[in-house]
């Protein structure tokens, strides 16, 4: 067993890997993951801290379960942590998508993973609501939490709109604060609600570095280099700043960005055709990773291995490190009975959401008598038995070949 003082570099690299290597889903199923090996298994980090980064990814920029992998990262081993975190998380997808888009540019088509999708799904779908049923028993305690956390799962199953889930983040956190204010400021001193052993690192100036020194790489090598490498070194360039453009300019997680994606890519670039864009989306979809993966693709037809490195890259790290700085000033806010107040009431509504997520899973997949029938039995292992994801994931997969 970790704790965060004895957590290691290497621990996080490989139980990320771990993790990005069989986190099929969406950003929910990753959540789920995360949260049964760190939190239930390891123990290395709260529930409460866990729902925090959530909240925290949701309002950001980028790939929001790539933010809540950064945020723990950052909690518990500070920059390094994150940046360890980060790479350990994209590093299988990115691996995979590169294998993908080589076949593609060879043979012309995508292999297919249909019958073995149809057997992760509910399997996922499953982990998620496990996870929803483990958080609600340690974070949900009175009547309005499940009212809180009721209305938020229905809302999101309803609405698949950012602005809702914005909407049910705001009022659930001010119902938080006008609820339970003064309710934790008559029961508790300021210090017995907020001790906590997860460390507050230090930023420094290790981020400003980063940031300047790719500013000035960007700007200056096209200039430097000799005029065949010049035209390479701009390509380069465009690649870079376009994916981290988009990637620091869209909210809401990885659908949001395919129309964004396809009008700077497909209509204004050209990079790609609307076919090839299509099918970039759909290998992005295949992965176990973030959707934000079908950049590798695209950053592949355009420059070969570093291109694809470099879009990876363009797309994953602007917001990661906007998501190392936010951490770091969150950490000298949440020390207050107000933001505690707030998160009483967000932490509900996040439970809710992520059991939404569930059910637009199997939605979205189509419902059938073989996929409940498969829901129902992985819902059984994960929350009787304690099966870890890492085994029911490829196993359903291996199930969908034989009964799809």
């Amino acid at each position: 067993m970790q704790n965060a003082q004895t957590t290691s570099l290497r621990y996080l690299f490989f139980t990320f890997l771990k993790i990005g290597a069989s986190s099929w889903g969406g950003f929910m199923a990753l959540i789920s993951v995360i949260q049964k090996q760190i939190v239930d298994k390891d123990k290395i980090l709260g529930n409460e801290i866990l729902l925090e980064g959530i909240s925290l990814a949701s309002v950001l920029p980028g790939p929001m379960a790539f933010n809540v992998v950064t945020f723990v990262g950052y909690k518990l081993k500070g920059i390094r942590g994150a940046l360890v975190s980060m790479a350990g998380i994209v590093l299988p997808s990115f691996l995979l998508m590169l294998a993908l888009s080589f076949l593609y540019m060879k043979y012309g088509n995508i292999p297919s993973f249909t019958r073995f999708f149809a057997g992760v799904l509910p399997a996922v779908a499953a982990i998620i609501i496990s996870v929803a049923f483990a958080l609600a028993k340690k974070n949900i305690t009175d009547m309005p939490q499940i009212l809180i956390a009721v209305t938020s799962a229905i809302v999101i199953a309803l609405s698949k709109a950012y602005i809702s889930t914005l909407t049910i983040m705001f009022l659930s956190g001010l119902i938080g604060y006008l609820i339970y204010h003064k309710k934790l400021i008559a029961e508790f001193s300021f210090d017995s609600v907020h001790k906590s052993n997860i460390r507050n690192p230090k930023i420094g100036f290790l981020i400003p570095l980063i940031m300047t020194t790719c500013v000035l790489i960007v700007i200056m090598l096209p200039v430097l280099l000799p005029s065949g490498l010049a035209d390479l070194a701009i390509l380069h360039r465009k690649i870079l700043l376009s994916f981290s453009s988009m990637s620091l300019s869209l909210f809401g997680g990885g659908y949001v960005i395919i129309p964004a994606m396809q009008q700077i890519i497909v209509d204004s670039l050209k990079w790609l055709t609307a076919k090839e864009f299509t099918d970039a989306i759909a290998m992005g979809q295949i992965t176990p990773g973030p959707i934000f993966i079908s950049a590798t693709f695209i950053g592949f037809k355009l420059a070969g291995f570093w291109g694809a490195l470099n879009a990876t890259v363009a797309i994953f790290l602007p917001p990661g490190l906007v998501m190392i700085t936010c951490s770091h000033f969150f950490d000298r806010i949440r020390n207050s009975v107000a933001i505690t107040a707030i998160f009483t009431g967000l932490r509900p509504a996040i439970i809710g959401m992520i059991a939404a997520a569930a059910y637009n899973i199997m939605d979205g997949n189509g419902f059938s008598i073989q996929s409940g029938l498969l829901f129902c039995i992985f819902l059984l292992l994960a929350i009787r038995h304690k099966i870890e994801p890492v085994f029911l994931i490829p196993g359903a997969g291996i199930i969908g070949l034989l009964i799809f």
